[in-house]
């Protein structure tokens, strides 16, 4: 019988809901009741049990996962808590199908982020230990000196831990290159702040084999390629990623 129960944010993830760090929040808040009950974290679920959110029902009428690439614009928030923040991705993008951001990128930045109805790959992207790479286009309030890039690329005394060593690149006075593997609170900013520079402007530009190609505000799908490619390189991660995948291009006008 235990084989066949599921932690409740584990059903909210696989069924396309949200993430499952979403759904630790949603459970926290009392927002999801079970049978009319509001649970515990780390409840488990069979399937016979009825789960709502916010008062209603939820239930597994995936079709095939979304997998998108979003230039988000400056001043939009990575949250599905379209009650509590107005200037959510949610809302701006307005997908047909529920979909939520892989990971977060600052309100006041820039780039790409990938949106998907595929709970199981966001840990597996997200997870640091699997040097996953994102690069950025950073500019900075000051000249970028050659200890600065150094002092970067070594790592840097930030949230009591020293960030990862990582791959910087000078682009020009007052412009430089980064490649992270891990994805600390407002990393790069507070890398910066830490040497005394301030960023004036922060663009993702990658996420693994995801090149950023699309006008800021617009979305698309994910190419065959990208998919394929992208499956492999998460390959050694604990589950595999549905398939096969045929996109439908979409964009945002």
């Amino acid at each position: 019988m235990e084989e066949n129960l599921k932690r409740i944010n584990k059903f909210l993830s696989e069924v396309g809901y949200c993430s499952r760090r979403e759904a630790d929040r949603l459970i926290e808040a009392g927002r999801v009741t079970i049978n009319g009950k509001v649970p515990e974290m780390g409840t488990k679920i069979s399937e016979n049990d009825v789960v709502h959110v916010d008062g209603k029902p939820i239930k597994d009428t995936k079709e095939g996962f979304v997998y998108l690439a979003f230039n988000k614009p400056i001043g939009i928030v990575c949250t599905t808590d379209t009650r509590v923040e107005k200037d959510n991705i949610i809302d701006y993008i307005k997908y047909p199908k529920r979909i939520f951001p892989i990971g977060r990128l600052d309100k006041p930045s820039e780039g790409l982020i990938l949106m998907t109805d595929d709970g199981d790959i966001v840990n597996k992207i997200l997870r640091a230990s699997n040097n996953h790479e994102k690069e950025y286009i950073v500019t900075v309030d000051k000249p970028i000196s050659q200890t600065f890039i150094e002092r970067m690329s070594n790592g840097v005394p930030i949230l009591d831990t020293v960030s990862k060593k990582c791959k910087v690149e000078k682009l020009s006075t007052y412009e430089f290159r980064i490649i992270l593997t891990q994805g600390l609170n407002r990393q790069i900013r507070r890398m910066c702040e830490y040497l005394d520079y301030e960023v004036e402007a922060l663009q993702r530009i990658r996420i693994m084999n995801i090149k950023l190609d699309m006008p800021v505000g617009t979305y698309r799908e994910l190419t065959e390629n990208e998919f394929k490619n992208l499956n492999l390189l998460l390959e050694d991660s604990s589950k595999s990623i549905q398939e096969p995948y045929s996109p439908t291009h979409r964009k945002r006008k």
